[in-house]
């Protein structure tokens, strides 16, 4: 009998271990169709051309790669550093106001990387390295907070009481006990910002200019203005080989976050700061300020003028710039990059909720593809998007209708860059949800789709909300494929702003600084319904 039983249970974690792995088709499908067919025709087309080895070898090209990596490297540094009393603050502290603390810190994270860009602009008008390293760690200080201070706030203080009773002092009890309890977390974090500095395009493109270029702007030079693809698939195929790289530590350090210790709630572990806490609070404050101080330099660059105080920019958005440089008006462009952002947050939704249903259920069954998926999800984020916006450009054509003409089609690049982080808010809670419970509802007679129906969903509801709104926010700011693919008569609020600041022009520098400002609006009130909405510790986002 006991034979018999074993055997039945085999039989049906095969089964499920089948099905799931069937399912995991449908993602790894538009993976295929929508990200890795345009990028290997692009690379395809560079080395049918020549001259790649030529490119790979020229001293140049490693110039732009130690350039890449270092400044990502020194972001990484300045995002950790900043990011760690942040994580301290949210996951450890009983204070007031820490909803605005995840707040101000989540919103650099969602701007578009173009409005960073001229927010760093206000303080460093020439650009420059230091404003570079400065504006993509800006961005990041978030991934650390969130990703530390996740697991920060569930990890035992008992150890670290115990260090300190035995007479270690605060600093020694935190480096010999807490610092290698968050070293997954820590390390999980830093491949995700290494990964997002070494890949940034506004930014770079806008401090930098001509003198400073990393590869993903090398690529886009190449790609758009000299038309050199054998120049462009070499570095591609670099980045690309770094990505992946960078992808796979990371993947190593989010399994050894889930494994490595036993978690409490947080409710037991935060209490009100006491003695040296202060210190590491006061440090939290500073970053939170820092973080501050280009916004609000970018809404006050919006109002002034030569003539003093004006809202001339903002009433210019309803123009089409000076000398009629744009092909339609900024709140034209803001209403299509409204609808756009919609679309890519419906199909990005779609499949990447449905991806982390499958990882859930890989993982459960042992399935060995769920470490393929979940790094396949996450390749987008880490290849040009110059480089997929022009494979579109050669590939979408053999679609039914031309696609190259769809109006989906700026919706499904900006998904793309939507879905992993989607996935990444959404697993965690997802994984969370006690097996027993779909078990209980299975056995009673209910289908796989009635159980997540009646049981996952209303669990992980108010995260599938958040994550629709911070994939929206993100959606609505990209800027990289979108500046490639939107059309001029059909640009979004990004696009438009980049326009305008290549145009000479006080009032086209007016409106593009307005545009930034009115984005901004729209992405702090998203933020905030996100904070009211968010489960806590979901996800590392």
């Amino acid at each position: 009998m006991a034979q018999a039983r074993a055997g039945l249970s085999r039989t049906r974690l095969f089964g499920a271990r089948s099905g799931w792995s069937a399912a995991a088709l449908l993602p790894l499908a538009f993976l295929a169709l929508f990200f890795a067919w345009p990028v290997l025709a692009i690379v395809t087309l560079g080395l049918d051309e020549g001259g790649v080895l030529k490119a790979l070898f020229s001293a140049e090209t490693w110039e732009l790669v130690a350039f890449t990596l270092g400044q990502a490297f020194a972001s990484t540094v300045v995002a950790i550093i900043a990011g760690l009393p942040v994580a301290f603050v949210l996951a450890r502290c009983r204070i007031r106001g820490l909803g605005l603390v995840r707040a101000a810190v989540m919103v650099p994270f969602v701007l578009p990387t173009v409005v960073v860009g001229l927010a760093f602009r206000t303080f460093w008008p020439d650009g420059g390295v230091l404003p570079i390293v400065l504006a993509n760690a800006f961005f990041n200080v978030a991934v650390v907070a969130r990703t530390v201070g996740g697991l920060w706030a569930h990890t035992d203080r008992r150890a670290e009481d115990a260090a300190r009773a035995l007479g270690a002092s605060r600093p020694r009890a935190f480096l010999s006990v807490v610092l290698p309890a968050l070293a997954p977390a820590i390390g999980s974090a830093a491949a995700v910002v290494f990964l997002f500095c070494a890949t940034s395009f506004g930014v770079v493109l806008v401090l930098g200019g001509s003198r400073y270029r990393t590869l993903e702007t090398e690529i886009y030079l190449r790609t758009v203005e000299l038309f050199d693809l054998s120049g462009a698939a070499a570095l591609s195929a670099l980045q690309f080989a770094a990505v992946l790289a960078v992808l796979v530590l990371g993947a190593l350090a989010r399994r050894r976050r889930e494994t490595a210790l036993s978690l409490r709630d947080r409710e037991e572990l935060a209490r009100r700061p006491s003695g040296g806490e202060w210190y590491v609070v006061a440090g939290a404050g500073l970053v939170v300020v820092a973080l501050l101080a280009p916004v609000v330099g970018l809404v006050t660059r919006s109002l002034s003028t030569r003539d003093g105080w004006s809202f001339a920019g903002y009433a210019a958005l309803a123009t089409r710039g000076d000398r009629g440089t744009l092909a339609v008006t900024g709140f034209d462009a803001a209403l299509n990059s409204v609808r756009t952002a919609f679309d890519a947050t419906v199909v990005a939704l779609v499949v990447g909720v449905f991806s982390a249903v499958v990882l859930v259920g890989l993982r459960r069954s042992g399935g060995r593809i769920a470490e393929v998926l979940d790094t396949a999800l996450m390749l987008p984020l880490g290849v040009s998007a110059v480089t997929v916006g022009f494979g579109y450009l050669v590939t979408m054509d053999a679609l039914p209708g031309d696609f190259r003409t769809s109006p989906l089609l700026v919706p499904l690049a900006q998904a793309l860059v939507v879905t992993p982080l989607i996935v990444r808010m959404v697993l965690p809670v997802l994984r969370a949800v006690d097996e027993r419970l779909r078990q209980a509802a299975a056995t009673l007679g209910a289908s796989p789709l009635r159980v997540w129906r009646e049981v996952d969903l209303p669990l992980v509801g108010r995260s599938l909300v958040a994550a629709a709104g911070f994939g929206y926010v993100v959606a609505l700011g990209e800027f990289g494929a979108t500046s490639f693919l939107a059309r001029p008569d059909a640009p979004t609020l990004p696009v438009v702003i980049a326009r305008l600041m290549s145009r000479p022009g006080e009032l086209n520098s007016q409106m593009a600084y307005a545009a930034c400002a009115l984005l901004m609006v729209v992405t702090v009130g998203c933020v905030l319904l996100i904070e009211r909405l968010r489960v806590p510790s979901s996800g590392e986002f």
